[in-house]
Formats: C-alpha cells, sequence, structure tokens
C-alpha cells in the first residue's frame, strides 16, 4: 500500500489535512456523535472521509449515524470534483458535487474559519426492515457550521447597529465589545454564512445497508426489485404484489428486471459491444488451472488458447465451449442489387 501511495497510484487524489483544520475536523466529528481523532495529519475524499481515521477506528463507517444516516464534512474548496473513496450509496458522490456546485462561494467564504458537517437526511431514523429502502425517495442536505459563524455574524450586526443610534459612539464599553468580537473572529459583516438545504430525489441506487442492497424502483404500476449481498438479509423481505427479492446469486432477477422493463435482455448489442466476448473469456478463464501463461497470451494466441482449451476436463470444455452455441448473429443489412450493364459483343 505504501508503495502504491509513492506511486501517486492510491490516495492521490485526497485533500491532505493538518494544523487548524485537524481541530475543525474534530468539531465536526463530535457534532456528529463520533470520538475525535488522534491522528495529527491524514487525508479526505469529497465527503470528508479519511482512511487513515478509518483504519485508526477500524470502522469504514464512522461518518455515519447508523446505516439510515450517513454524514459528510467540508474543511475545504479543494474536496470539490473529488472522489468518494467508501460511499455508502451510489450516488453519494452526485450530491456532493450538487452541493459544491450550488454553494461553491459560500463553501469558500465559511471554510476559511470554520469547517461545515453535512447531514443527508431522508428523514428516517433508522432502518427496521429491507423495505425501509424504498422509503428513500428525496434526501434533504443540511447543513451545520461547527462554529456557528451566523449568529456570530448576527451580533456584530446588532453591535454596530447600537453603535450608530443615538450617542452610542462615545460608550467606550460598547466599542471593546466591537473589537472583542472582531479579534476573535474578524470582520464577518459582510460574508455569506449560511446555507440553505438542498434537496435530491433518487431512483434505482446501490447501498451498503444490510450488507448489500440493489434497489430498483418500480415503473408506474410494476414491482419494485430488491437484488441483496446478504442472502440472510434478502430472506428476510415480505414479497408482496409490489415487492420482489433476490440472492445476487439468484439468476431469476435478470428475468424480473426485464419484465419490468429496467432492463433490455438483447443478445445482439452484447455480441456487438463485446459483452458477450468478455463473458466467454471470462468463463474459459474461469476453468484453467496451473495456468504456465499470462493471462494474455492466452487470450490472444490462438494456439495458447486451444492447447489449454483441449487439456481441461470434458465438463470444464463442455461449459467454457457451449456458450457459443448461444452466441446470435449480429443482423446484416442486405445489400441491395446491383445492376451492371455489360457491354455488348462486337
Amino acid at each position: 500500500m505504501e508503495k502504491l501511495k509513492r506511486s501517486e497510484l492510491f490516495g492521490a487524489a485526497l485533500v491532505p489535512v493538518t494544523g487548524a483544520l485537524v481541530e475543525r475536523y474534530n468539531k465536526c466529528l463530535s457534532f456528529i456523535g463520533t470520538a475525535p481523532t488522534q491522528l495529527k495529519s491524514f487525508h479526505i475524499d469529497a465527503m470528508g472521509w479519511s482512511p487513515e481515521i478509518a483504519e485508526e477506528k477500524e470502522d469504514f463507517l464512522y461518518l455515519n449515524s447508523g446505516e439510515a444516516n450517513p454524514n459528510a464534512i467540508i474543511l475545504s474548496p479543494k474536496q470539490n470534483d473529488k472522489p468518494a473513496y467508501s460511499p455508502f450509496h451510489s450516488f453519494d458522490r452526485d450530491i456532493m458535487n450538487l452541493v459544491f456546485k450550488q454553494h461553491k462561494h459560500t463553501i469558500k467564504d465559511i471554510t476559511r474559519d470554520a469547517a461545515i458537517c453535512v447531514n443527508l437526511d431522508q428523514f428516517i431514523d433508522a432502518f427496521y426492515e429491507p423495505e425501509d429502502l424504498l422509503k428513500y425517495n428525496q434526501i434533504t442536505v443540511d447543513f451545520t457550521v461547527v462554529e456557528d459563524l451566523y449568529s456570530i455574524q448576527q451580533q456584530q450586526l446588532e453591535l454596530v447597529e447600537e453603535f450608530h443610534r443615538e450617542d452610542n459612539f462615545l460608550d467606550e464599553k460598547l466599542h471593546l465589545k466591537i473589537l472583542a468580537s472582531a479579534r476573535k473572529h474578524g470582520d464577518l459583516r459582510s460574508r455569506t454564512l449560511q446555507m440553505d438545504s438542498i434537496d435530491y430525489k433518487t431512483s434505482s441506487f446501490y447501498t451498503k445497508a444490510f450488507g448489500g442492497v440493489f434497489v430498483f424502483r418500480k415503473n408506474g404500476s410494476g414491482k419494485n426489485i430488491l437484488i441483496f449481498e446478504s442472502e440472510a438479509a434478502a430472506e428476510k423481505v415480505n414479497v408482496s404484489s409490489s415487492i420482489q427479492a433476490f440472492h445476487i446469486e439468484d439468476g431469476r432477477f435478470y428475468s424480473a428486471l426485464a419484465a419490468e422493463k429496467m432492463i433490455v435482455l438483447d443478445p445482439e448489442h452484447s455480441v456487438l459491444s463485446g459483452y458477450f466476448e468478455r463473458v466467454q473469456k471470462s468463463i474459459f478463464l474461469s476453468h484453467i488451472k496451473n495456468a504456465i501463461h499470462s493471462v494474455s497470451d492466452i487470450i490472444e494466441n490462438s494456439n495458447v488458447y486451444k492447447r489449454y482449451l483441449n487439456n481441461m476436463e470434458a465438463d470444464s470444455r463442455k461449459k467454457s465451449s457451449n456458450l457459443i452455441a448461444y452466441k446470435p448473429m449480429p443482423k446484416v443489412k442486405r445489400l441491395s442489387t446491383l445492376k451492371v450493364d455489360f457491354p455488348q459483343k462486337f
């Protein structure tokens, strides 16, 4: 891992956090109910998630307040357009992109002095049943500035307003209050320090909840389909007229998705796109034992390919070759009849 980091093959897109930013980060962790980190420096992604802190806490979901309530931390505008290294939902990065798009200038203003805690609230305190995932219709993104700069800004504005009232400019105590606030927090009067909530509508998505679930929402009057990575979680679903549930190794979900028109089973498209060949090669390579050639040599050199194919046991050879029998031939457009005028004999 250290070699990958030095070669910038891992973590190159992360934002470094040191000095005062560590203290601000810890304030956000305390705000969401997580113990502060003891690290003096670390790196964060678009959501404020840190691989070093996750390793320290032995918890990759340390930013979550339970499975139903993920959080994010914004320390710097540099987090804009960065990847989400450990998203809890497949749409997490899209949400952060939307946050930076709508509040780009406000984030730049606030993070000069404070950190922003981001709460992805879908109005569910906790997941009790897998069916609760279907309630994930709209997520409201709320923001909290840990230093509460907005309230301090309002206090400064009130002090200045009081200063201009009647003969208050002669009040030395009022002078000291204004100076004390300015020295501690700076002049906040013209700063943009409040972020309005953002609504994000979900459709079909993947989540790590319940061991990993692919959620496919129904089209019109159809059925919702839940595909689980955990077989135990799939068995807990109360299948009804509006919900179907499958384990990911249960191939029947392909037909269910096709029936609801969520996917299109188009063999011709699979052939033309190269998907069919990739599946065929994957099945073939899975049956090879004790290979002495590289994968590229086996696949690209027809002689080497045939050698491995013929050295397989009959059952494995049949599984590797039978897929070819089902390969559809792409449609070929017929050429129009070509009319040729032959020269007359002399």
